[in-house]
């Protein structure tokens, strides 16, 4: 079976983005369903997949990253409103017998993502 996993790279400072909480949601015609709640660890990775086995499904999934309060911990001089704070990331699973793997690469001024496996 398949699993969801993320990390987080803070392109800003060149190091994984340690303590960066995020949430999962599912999304469906009724609105979004949290799943899990996360922070993520001195590596940037959730010390467990976001989902494995038999909660994977097929469908559109939503991870929210909190990149403002990360930066706002790490002591960065950020502008009011922040520019980047929470970053939405929506995706599907097609198959839920593979890997997706969906990383945040982001600075306060920036973010991308890709599909890894």
């Amino acid at each position: 079976m398949g699993k969801l996993s993320t990390h987080v790279l803070d392109v800003s400072r060149g190091k994984p983005g340690a303590g960066v909480a995020l949430e999962l949601y599912a999304v469906g015609p009724q609105g979004k369903t949290l799943l899990k709640q996360a922070v993520t660890n001195a590596d940037g990775r959730c010390d467990a997949p976001l989902l494995q086995d038999g909660e994977m499904r097929v469908g559109q999934y939503e991870i929210v990253f909190a990149a403002g309060d990360y930066f706002a911990a790490q002591g960065v001089d950020l502008p009011q409103p922040r520019f980047i704070d929470r970053v939405a990331i929506a995706f599907g699973i097609a198959d839920a017998t593979q890997n997706y793997h969906v990383p945040l690469v982001v600075s306060p001024w920036s973010y991308s993502t890709y599909r890894g496996s």
